[in-house]
């Protein structure tokens, strides 16, 4: 993993020379595979590209309809009513308003079932399936610490957004739409992440909780450090890390982090060969998600990152407290979380 493709392009799409050379490798080990099993001729049906588009806004109405159902008779599925706004109205979310949302719930509690409104909807099932990869474990119950009134902690069962900010709580940054601008250190290229642009040594922050697949240096992403989701559904990039103290001193490729735990520090580090190196003028998180269906598409030319602009939006006002340990200089959460759909909730009841 540390060595592979995704990891020395990770801010970057490779050369054109580069993506036909491993296309045709490709192609021909799919070749020599296909003459010795005749039945791997056949493709792989799992989706190939996902443009994402859905707004903060749309988002942050379709969570809240969510929760508010949540013990009620209709249950609504957040998800689900967000790949119905985009079979409605063609991934064009220009024109989105809430009242849409309020439309379909509507409809919803009134007896519709989403199978009876999507009946005829050619890209439905698409987008629930795009969707679902994204955003399944965003939204669910967990327990996290709270402040009590004796001035200590207590366990407080929640259901709605389980995933955290990038950025720590408290501490400033701004960013843009940058997703798909021209880059040109090494090649010409494009950007595939956003930049969230702040002061060196903001503590960064696992989005989810999931395991360490990438802890070290390349040449385009400086120090990073790469996630992936319990389910291997998602692998999320956090790159130009701190130069000198880039991570939590304790992680390493393997550890299991969980969501909100501090695991490095932004930096400027990277466009160098050379180990810790500063080549990056403005101090900024590259912040990426790539989304896996079948495991051929984690290193190489069919990879797929999302624009993740509008989730760090959504995220912005779900921030991971944390503190310094004088000690060790390490950033830590205050407050400890349990996901309660891996089942950590339940055994700690």
């Amino acid at each position: 993993m540390p060595f592979g493709l995704r990891e020395k392009i990770s801010c970057c799409l490779r050369p054109a020379a580069v993506l036909l050379a491993a296309v045709m490798l490709l192609s021909l080990g799919a070749d020599v595979r296909a003459e010795e099993n005749p039945e791997e001729k056949q493709e792989k049906d799992f989706i190939k590209w996902v443009d994402f588009k859905v707004p903060c806004e749309a988002m942050k109405k379709a969570i809240k309809l969510d929760v508010e159902s949540r013990d009620k008779e209709v249950k609504l599925n957040w998800i689900e009513m967000l790949a119905y706004l985009a079979s409605e109205n063609g991934n064009n979310f220009k024109n989105y308003k809430d009242k849409q949302l309020d439309a379909l719930a509507e409809k919803l509690n009134s007896g519709y079932t989403m199978e009876e409104l999507t009946e005829g909807k050619k890209y439905y099932s698409y987008y629930l399936e795009a969707y679902t990869a994204i955003l399944s474990e965003f939204v669910g119950e967990y327990e996290i610490e709270v402040p009590d009134e004796n001035g200590g902690k207590r366990w407080e069962r929640k259901y709605g957004l389980k995933v955290f900010s990038p950025i720590a709580k408290h501490f400033p940054y701004r960013h843009y739409d940058d997703f798909g601008t021209s880059r040109s250190y090494g090649f010409k290229r494009i950007h595939l992440g956003n930049d969230l642009i702040g002061q060196v040594g903001t503590p960064i922050i696992a989005v989810e909780g999931g395991i360490v697949e990438a802890l070290g240096w390349n040449r385009y992403g400086g120090w990073r450090i790469g996630i992936r989701s319990f389910d291997s559904m998602r692998y999320y990039y956090y790159a130009h890390l701190r130069k000198n103290f880039p991570y939590r001193k304790d992680l390493e490729v393997g550890s299991i982090v969980k969501a909100g735990d501090v695991i490095g520090y932004l930096g400027r580090t990277g466009y160098s060969i050379q180990e810790n190196v500063n080549n990056i003028k403005q101090p900024h998180l590259h912040f990426g998600m790539q989304i896996i269906f079948d495991e051929s598409q984690k290193e190489g030319p069919n990879e797929i990152w999302i624009n993740v602009y509008e989730i760090v939006r959504l995220l912005d006002r779900h921030r991971s407290e944390v503190a310094k340990d004088p000690e060790t200089k390490d950033y830590y959460r205050v407050y400890d979380f349990r996901d309660c759909s891996s089942g950590e909730c339940a055994k700690n009841n």
